[in-house]
C-alpha cells in the first residue's frame, strides 16, 4: 500500500469523528489535503459543517470542494480540528511545520476543543526530533535570533545545524503572516515541553513546531490497520 493511500485511509478514519454543526478547524499538508477532500464529498452529500483553514492553500482547496468557511474573528471557538504531522510522540506531543504554516495551525488547534492529528504509522516516534524543527522568526534581527535560538538550544541539552529556509524559486521562503522559517536539525529532544518553554520566549521567534497539549487523539494508519491513540 502506497503512502497516499495510508495518509487517505487516516483521513477517512478522522472523518467519522464529524459531526453535523461543527466548526472545524482545516490542517495543511499532504495529509489534510485527503481530510479536506473526503469531507468536501460529504459536504456535497448535505453535511453541514463550517470550516476554519490553517493556510491560504487550505483554503483554497476548501473552497474548491465546495467548504464554507468562516474566521476566527467570526466563531469564538471550534469543535475540531483535523491536521496532520511531522512527527507523534508516545504522549502525542508533536513536530509540525514542514507545510510552513505553523504559525496559523497552533492559533486554530488552540482555540478547537479537540485535536486529532492524522497520519501515516511512520510518524510515531519514541522521542521528537530525527525530523527537523521548524521556528518561525521574523526577518529584523534575524542574527540575533539566531544566536539567542543556539543558547536556548544548549540550555536544553540539543545542538544542531540551522538552515533558513528557501522556496522552490531559490528565495527565502515567506510564510503567509510574511514571517521566515530556521529548520533546526536537532536529532532527538529529550524534554520537548522544556525547548518548547525557552523558544517562545524568545522575542525574534513568532512561533516554533512543537505543539505540547494540543493533540487530543491521533489517527495512525499503516499496511496492518488503523490504530487510534488518545491522550489521557
Amino acid at each position: 500500500m502506497d503512502m497516499e493511500a495510508l495518509k487517505r485511509q487516516a483521513a477517512a478514519r478522522a472523518l467519522e469523528e464529524v459531526q453535523g454543526g461543527m466548526r472545524l478547524g482545516l490542517g495543511t499538508g499532504s495529509t489534510a489535503k485527503h481530510f479536506i477532500e473526503l469531507l468536501g464529498e460529504r459536504v456535497a452529500g448535505g453535511l453541514k459543517i463550517v470550516g476554519v483553514p490553517t493556510s491560504e492553500a487550505t483554503r483554497r482547496d476548501a473552497e474548491r470542494h465546495g467548504i464554507p468557511l468562516t474566521t476566527l474573528d467570526e466563531v469564538d471557538s471550534l469543535d475540531v480540528t483535523v491536521d496532520g504531522a511531522d512527527e507523534i510522540d508516545q504522549t502525542l506531543c508533536l513536530i509540525k511545520g514542514a507545510g510552513g504554516a505553523l504559525l496559523r495551525e497552533k492559533i486554530v488547534a488552540s482555540a478547537s476543543n479537540r485535536m486529532i492529528v492524522i497520519a501515516d504509522q511512520t510518524k510515531w516516534v519514541e522521542t521528537l526530533g530525527r525530523f527537523p524543527l521548524s521556528i518561525e522568526v521574523v526577518p529584523f534581527g534575524l542574527a540575533a535570533t539566531r544566536r539567542a535560538l543556539g543558547q536556548a538550544f544548549a540550555q536544553c541539552g540539543v545542538s544542531g545545524q540551522m538552515v533558513l529556509r528557501t522556496a522552490k524559486d531559490g528565495h527565502v521562503f515567506v510564510t503567509d503572516g510574511g514571517h521566515w522559517i530556521v529548520d533546526a536539525h536537532l536529532g532527538r529532544i529529550v524534554d520537548a515541553p522544556h525547548l518548547a518553554d525557552s523558544l517562545s520566549r524568545i522575542p525574534g521567534v513568532m512561533e516554533h513546531g512543537l505543539f505540547i497539549g494540543l493533540a487530543s487523539m491521533a489517527v495512525l494508519a499503516s499496511a496492518e490497520g488503523i490504530r487510534v491513540v488518545e491522550r489521557t
